[in-house]
């Protein structure tokens, strides 16, 4: 029985002797948060902010690969409410973005292109507007970071309408779209599904981290 308990316990001390930082959850059985020797971010992390100068603090939640970040991270305010869910590649971000109020009722969406960063210039494939489905190759001069593509909504937060769109193409605004929100009476705005199942499962449910340094 010694011997069995002398493997496991020397395997556990192992797997952590890898991570020059982590911090440890769900009773010390994962880590998240893990630094390699190198410095080098991976897996699941939670980022902290605290409020500063008047903005408000947050919290995300997602994975990083090999330092970036990737996938879909979420965003929430100091006191776990779901705020934003935006989604990355190469550490940049890519596809649709979503802002929420406290309330869970959708304010605003984004449209995003990432670029591969270790490349200095990136072939895109661009949908031809002129016909659907159809696409060509557009070579684009990598900055570091994302394009705004594609289309951005503003929302009225009472009635749940679009009130201002905004159209971009690799990082251009090809059109500025607004609105006049039209007065209305405040009704229920139906809830994003992301936020929906976030809040089954926040329900009754608590965080519970454990710093994990090994400096």
């Amino acid at each position: 029985m010694k011997s069995i308990l002398t493997v496991i316990l020397f395997i556990s001390v192992n797997s952590f002797a890898q991570w020059k930082d982590y911090r440890l959850i769900n009773d010390g059985k994962d880590t998240i948060n893990r630094i390699d020797q190198n410095g080098v971010k991976h897996g699941e992390w939670v980022v902290h902010v605290e409020s500063l100068r008047g903005e408000p603090g947050f919290e995300e939640e997602g994975e990083f690969v090999n330092n970036r970040k990737e996938g879909e991270w979420r965003i929430f305010n100091l006191m776990g409410d779901l705020i934003g869910i935006e989604h990355y590649r190469w550490g940049n971000k890519d596809g649709v973005a979503q802002y929420f109020d406290i309330n869970g009722t959708l304010r605003m969406e984004q449209g995003w292109k990432a670029l591969n960063p270790d490349k200095a210039y990136d072939t895109i494939l661009v949908e031809d507007v002129d016909k659907l489905e159809t696409y060509h190759e557009v070579i684009v001069k990598n900055d570091g970071a994302a394009l705004k593509h594609g289309m951005w909504r503003y929302y009225d937060p009472a009635s749940g309408s679009v009130v201002r769109t905004e159209k971009y193409m690799l990082g251009k605004l090809e059109n500025d779209n607004s609105v006049a929100a039209e007065p209305a009476e405040k009704k229920a705005v139906q809830k994003p599904k992301e936020v929906l199942e976030f809040e089954k499962i926040k329900k009754g449910k608590k965080k519970r981290y454990q710093d994990g340094s090994t400096n």
